[in-house]
């Protein structure tokens, strides 16, 4: 017994070490980005590009823009390729508030970046107006930024899958029905998948005018990430098929919940990371 415990020890002291490691490095990573946070107004737009030409789109966009947006003090939280619409390019952007918003805008839309470039994305775009203004549900619902990808260490790119539900919500109705969703999406956390926010309609006017906003809501986003395809298909799309029966029957709701798979490009802050990485 004595020589079983002597050769344990080693094997204990090494996993509790490796785990500090592994949390110090979290940590490390997450230190970075500690200033980039309480974004409270969001835009979740989704783009319809030319037949061909989403990775094109999705290269220029990731080349040019992203820090421009965190120059200004806004935040490009991730951007995608939607999995069952492939002309679908959708990503996530954050401002401090709603004058944030507009000053951001202002600043890069009539800034020299845009103006050397808006030709080309323009030409490779069909239709930018399916924008959800939004805000966190509650001051822990927001969406995390994630250290951006570091070239050198994920060489592959954003790994992982995001998945976002879109639920058309009654008028009044958006505390009553995220009351009632809760138990799912603790059911989708407790099976692996990861909260990346909980969002509704932010309903405000828009400060932007030239930047069109969807006015036909309320809606309660959900966003999570998940692994890989298994965990997808054998843990996450089960929950979700199975609740929509419940969530219908609440009454509470104005249409089917949208279900949108979300592909990060390769340099999509939301995305997949090992708790190590994080």
């Amino acid at each position: 017994m004595n020589r079983f415990l002597m050769m344990i020890l080693p094997l204990t002291v090494s996993a509790l070490a490796f785990g500090q490691t592994a949390q110090n490095t979290m940590n490390r990573t997450m230190d970075r980005v500690k200033h980039l946070t309480d974004f409270q107004v969001i835009e979740f737009r989704r783009y319809t590009v030319k037949e061909g030409e989403r990775e094109h789109f999705a290269e220029y966009f990731e080349g040019y823009f992203p820090e421009a947006f965190q120059q200004m003090g806004a935040i490009a939280f991730g951007q995608f390729f939607e999995r069952k619409n492939p002309i679908g390019f959708t990503w996530m952007r954050g401002f401090k508030n709603i004058d944030a918003r507009a000053v951001v805008n202002a600043g890069f839309y009539y800034g020299p970046l845009w103006r050397e470039h808006a030709f080309t994305m323009n030409s490779l775009m069909v239709d930018s107006d399916n924008v959800l203004l939004l805000r966190p549900l509650s001051p822990e619902g927001g969406i995390t930024v994630l250290p951006a990808v570091d070239p050198v260490t994920e060489t592959k790119g954003a790994q992982g899958i995001v998945v976002a539900q879109i639920f058309a919500v009654n008028a009044n109705s958006v505390d009553a029905f995220a009351q009632q969703a809760e138990t799912m999406f603790a059911g989708y956390r407790a099976a692996g998948v990861r909260e990346a926010g909980v969002l509704m309609t932010l309903d405000v006017p828009n400060n932007f005018p030239q930047l069109p906003i969807r006015t036909d809501g309320p809606y309660l986003v959900w966003l999570g990430i998940v692994k890989d395809n298994q965990t997808l298909e054998t843990r996450f799309n089960p929950l979700a098929e199975r609740s929509l029966h419940s969530l219908s029957a609440t009454g509470l709701l104005r249409g089917t919940p949208e279900l949108v798979i979300l592909d990060p490009t390769r340099r999509s802050r939301l995305r997949w990371l090992a708790e190590e990485q994080k």
